[in-house]
């Protein structure tokens, strides 16, 4: 396989995959193998047609209108209306990246061999992203009933040569960004503007990237957590390997072993019994916190590996048995739950982290200065830093209530169960902003207090967290606009620099 390149066949695609190809511009290639499918599902769904056969959505309207029979000179208006009249986003448009993972996922589901589109269909959208076509995709208005069809219709429509793009950073038509990178518009016909939109690409797409992230968040938990403890002479004894095995949850064995990781070589750490005989909850609960995130956002990981490379497109042909079935694979619902216990998953890291924060900044929790200032009074320190956080795990909470269990009938009640996934995935994204905002200012917090101590102690993980973040922002000896401070630590956490550095000393951090 060439370097910065993904095959495309079908059944293979990974998380990574789609990170790579839309956050790192990898190029993408269909496998040779998977275009005889492709072919002979073609080759059905014209034999459909010139037959005269009643399928649904290839000689029938759609949704309420399947009852209405189109004919074969009508295919191609069909097909075209079926985009413009789909295409009815709202709002601000997804990120060039959540563009590129959603042509990526759609482009896996026709290569199947299911979906009966014509090569050439397919390869504009492989063009598309190999050349940085980008639709300008409205994240609202998707049910996530018959999938995600008001969406990925502003994705076709760019392909059409309509709608809106963006090509090599300036927003254009979708016809001058389609001329500009060199490739020509199509033309629809049957069956084809239905499998394009029919399906759960939106969702799936802005799921899989927040999941990729949440990974690296919650190592990134356990890596803040260390440093509180340190900087609170936490007791280790709660992380024994020995508690854990008997109540053995994965997550949460591996988040005990994290810990332990990470704190190897401690000298601010204690036993029970040398301080206190107990930590709070926020630090002695850690690894069956941490450890149920953890085992939700695997069981998240195990449903995209399914979704990604599935068939949810409607009909679905079967070649060999030259049937087409009228089913429910567009139906978000299987990834509609996912994601919202996704976003609660996150939103418990937030909300623990801030609680550490509170016990950093609090006197009357902790032996350090009031709101880590040397001189209280004067200056605020960590005051307002510790409000913000609240704040933002407060937003959490609203966002964290399940758009699963809210269902609107539409298409005249035809469609009378509908799974809001695409709304449960943006607001599972919404959290993780959040979340990696409270943990950046938990790692600002820590790194302070660890400094009315001494930093040579800490543990040889949580010391290569610690050289990062001092890099990036000094200790705080006089009141400052913070919000610059939270801001680099962001940013660095996008990179996972971080967690890399750790991982880098103390070996891999697992979450299962």
């Amino acid at each position: 396989m060439k370097a910065n390149m993904v095959i495309i066949d079908g059944k293979s695609l990974t998380i990574e995959d789609v990170v790579n190809v839309s956050r790192h511009n990898f190029k993408i290639q269909i496998a040779e193998e998977a275009l005889a499918g492709v072919d002979k599902a073609r080759e059905l769904v014209d034999r459909f047609v010139d037959e005269k056969k009643v399928v649904y959505g290839i000689t029938t309207g759609f949704g309420k209108f399947s009852d209405v029979v189109i004919s074969k000179e009508e295919t191609t208006d069909l097909q075209t209306n079926l985009i413009i009249s789909h295409a009815c986003g709202v709002g601000t448009p997804f990120s060039e990246d959540v563009s590129r993972a959603i042509m990526l996922l759609r482009v896996n589901n026709l290569v199947k061999g299911h979906s009966g589109v014509r090569r050439i269909t397919l390869n504009t959208l492989v063009e598309m992203i190999n050349r940085g076509v980008h639709p300008i995709i409205p994240e609202k208005g998707s049910l996530g009933a018959s999938g995600d069809l008001a969406p990925l219709a502003h994705m076709v429509l760019v392909m059409l040569g309509i709608g809106e793009a963006m090509y090599q950073g300036e927003k254009l038509s979708g016809a001058e960004a389609m001329k500009k990178a060199g490739i020509q518009p199509i033309v629809l016909t049957s069956k084809e503007g239905l499998a394009l939109i029919n399906g759960t690409q939106v969702m799936t797409a802005v799921g899989t990237l927040v999941t990729y992230e949440a990974i690296q968040l919650l190592k990134l938990a356990d890596i803040s957590t260390a440093l509180t403890v340190e900087a609170l002479k936490g007791i280790t004894d709660a992380y024994d390997p020995r508690l854990h095995q008997v109540r053995p949850h994965l997550g949460q064995i591996k988040t005990a072993e994290n810990l332990l990781q990470i704190l190897k070589g401690s000298k601010l750490t204690t036993k029970q019994g040398e301080i206190r005989v107990q930590d709070a909850y926020t630090l002695r609960c850690v690894p069956q916190i941490h450890g149920a995130s953890k085992d939700a956002v695997q069981y998240v990981i195990d449903k995209i590996n399914i979704e990604i490379n599935a068939v949810t497109d409607n009909p679905i042909i079967f070649p060999d048995d030259e049937v087409a079935f009228s089913g429910g694979n567009f139906h978000g619902q299987p990834m509609a739950l996912p994601f919202d216990f996704l976003g609660i998953a996150i939103a418990e890291m937030a909300n623990v982290s801030e609680r550490r924060i509170e016990r950093l900044v609090n006197p009357q929790l902790s032996n350090l200065p009031a709101f880590l200032t040397p001189n209280g009074g004067l200056h605020s320190g960590f005051m307002i830093a510790q409000y913000a956080a609240a704040a933002l795990v407060s937003e959490n909470k609203i966002l964290a209530h399940p758009a699963s269990v809210d269902s609107i009938p539409s298409s005249a009640n035809q469609e009378d169960h509908v799974s809001m996934g695409t709304i449960a995935a943006r607001k599972a994204r919404d959290i993780l902003f959040n979340a990696q905002n409270v943990i950046a200012i938990e790692l600002l917090a820590s790194a302070q207090a660890i400094d009315f101590d001494d930093a040579s102690k800490l543990g040889a993980g949580s010391r290569a967290a610690y050289d990062v973040i001092r890099r990036e922002v000094s200790k705080i000896e006089e009141d400052r606009v913070m919000h610059l401070d939270f801001n680099k630590i962001y940013d660095i956490i996008r990179t996972n620099e971080i967690v890399e550095k750790v991982e880098h000393v103390v070996g891999t951090l697992a979450i299962n």
